[in-house]
């Protein structure tokens, strides 16, 4: 805990009243001051409390002493003037009345998952007054079916934020999400979990089949992508906000990610924000989706009577479409190495030649490109060419994976499933359990095969509830933790491991690099691989 800078005399002691640290103003205040001193040398009649509740004691000037248990039973002394502890004491009030009065259930345990705290929301959402839970482990609460599953324990497992659904025993289905509270070694001592009721927002789902988006998250419109863009995590927000500060300037822009994220929704995005907007189009062309040998009269157009086949009046490519606009090239890593350097002409000189032509023309076209490929590592193959790639890398915006923003699956979910019950006229409903697996499943196809299954299960699920038997085959195979299915702890965290290591092994280069964001050795990188059978990129 760093305490130097605080402008008033701060020490810490640690549960026997010795003194561990302290600032200088401290010591100009307590010569005497030494590290293993006895803080009682200073405050004879200070006894440590049991509870957290701020004290006060009278020295000189006033001194209160606040017990920070997330600290090892480490305290902290803060030497103030009366004015400041009276301020001191309205902050925690006032913290104090948020926490109570807040209409999400907040619950606070320790490592080992004795609840520490609770507020009153708890008690609408459950119906059990908030002291019941105080001091009880989650465990005794779910063998005694308060609780189905624990996110406490996940949390405390993964060092991770978790998200789950679940129903409560009065039949509430409520999304509960535990987020990890570390100390300086990175072990997690508490959790904080955030019980959201899902009962009355699906009641408001029903009632209005266009389901207010401001309920969950943040809209921006966007015009072309139905009737908005979902954003809810944070370096989303991120991401939107660069490129709307970007759109008005006419640098080549490179929108990285997996499948299905959502890279084209971007572009549009661009194009909406953009002043090309008012004088010219956004063109879009995939470069895996064309055959190489007509991709090139497609983006650059071919005079007539250029080849067998060719239309008689010739035709304009993709590039004079797009003047004074924005031309789209999704999967840029797809581009034969003869058309990169084509596009790499457009992109220098401004220039484009039919085939078939002699004459070139000047096209003012802004170049918005994706991929899904690593075109780094293309280059270095000798698969892209390296001038290019860092003509097409002047603004780089990567869009994370679902599965690293799963807070925006929720409203995702209501998005996708009330545009579909619009389209085909029903009125169909997920069952909580479904909720649960949808929110905790990994989405290798991202939001592209969420909207696909939601759509799917809408379509062909006879009944109003979709339920988890309505779930297709290969969805089925994944349903673990969240339904009755049961396995051992050992099972469990295995699995977890072994997936979190096929995951890093693909995205870094060697088990240094690994291990280092694993936070682990790399001996104990290379000895989980080999027990698993995974091997890295590169052997180290």
């Amino acid at each position: 805990m760093e305490i130097s800078h605080l402008p008033f005399p701060v020490a810490l002691i640690d549960h026997t009243y010795l003194l561990i640290q302290f600032n200088k103003k401290f010591k100009k205040l307590f010569k005497k001051a030494t590290i293993g001193l006895d803080v009682r040398e200073f405050f004879p009649t200070f006894e440590i409390e049991k509870d957290d509740q701020l004290l006060t004691y009278k020295k000189f000037v006033n001194y209160v002493f606040i017990k920070n248990s997330i600290a090892h039973q480490k305290f902290i002394v803060i030497g103030m003037e009366s004015d400041e502890i009276q301020t001191l004491k309205k902050e925690v009030k006032e913290l104090q009345t948020y926490f109570d009065e807040t209409y999400e259930g907040i619950y606070i345990t320790d490592a080992k998952g004795i609840t520490l705290r609770t507020n009153k929301a708890i008690e609408r959402i459950t119906g059990i007054p908030k002291e019941y839970y105080i001091g009880k482990n989650v465990s005794q609460l779910m063998q005694r079916g308060i609780l189905k599953n624990s996110v406490t324990q996940e949390v405390v497992r993964t060092g991770k934020t978790v998200s789950l659904v679940q129903k409560n025993y009065i039949g509430n289905i409520t999304l509960l999400t535990g987020s990890p509270i570390t100390n300086e070694n990175g072990e997690v001592e508490k959790v904080v979990t955030v019980i959201r009721d899902l009962t009355e927002l699906n009641r408001i789902h029903a009632e209005n089949s266009h389901f207010n988006h401001s309920v969950m998250n943040e809209k921006i419109d966007v015009g072309s992508y139905d009737k908005g863009i979902i954003i809810k995590n944070k370096q989303m927000k991120s991401i939107f906000q660069q490129a709307k500060r970007v759109a008005n300037f006419d640098a080549t822009i490179l929108i990285l990610g997996e499948t299905g994220v959502g890279k084209d929704v971007l572009a549009n995005f661009i194009y909406n924000q953009s002043s090309r907007k008012e004088k010219g189009k956004l063109i879009k062309v995939n470069c895996g989706a064309i055959p190489p040998e007509l991709l090139e009269s497609e983006l650059f157009g071919y005079e007539a009577g250029a080849f067998t086949g060719a239309n008689k009046s010739g035709k304009q490519g993709m590039f004079e479409l797009a003047n004074n606009g924005i031309l789209f090239l999704d999967e840029i890593g797809e581009l034969p190495l003869n058309l990169q350097v084509k596009l790499l002409r457009v992109l220098q000189e401004g220039e484009i030649q039919k085939i078939g032509s002699t004459k070139i023309k000047k096209v003012n076209v802004q170049i918005i490109a994706a991929t899904n490929r690593n075109l780094h590592e293309m280059v270095t193959r000798g698969e892209f060419r390296e001038d290019l790639y860092y003509r097409l890398n002047v603004i780089p915006l990567y869009i994370p994976p679902l599965r690293e923003r799963r807070d925006e699956i929720l409203p995702l979910i209501h998005h996708f499933l009330s545009k579909f019950n619009q389209k085909y006229l029903l009125n169909k409903e997920f069952n909580y359990e479904v909720i649960d697996f949808l929110i905790s499943y990994n989405w290798p196809g991202n939001i592209r095969e969420l909207a696909n299954l939601i759509e799917r299960l809408v379509v062909t699920t006879p009944e109003n509830e979709i339920k988890i038997e309505h779930m297709p085959p290969e969805y089925k195979n994944s349903v673990h933790v969240n339904t009755n299915q049961q396995i051992s702890l050992k099972e469990a965290v295995e699995e977890t491991e072994r997936k979190i290591l096929e995951r890093a092994a693909k995205k870094y280069r060697n088990t240094y690099e690994i291990a280092k964001a694993l936070r682990t050795s790399q001996p104990t990188v290379v000895r989980k691989l080999k027990k698993y059978n995974i091997k890295p990129k590169m052997s180290s």
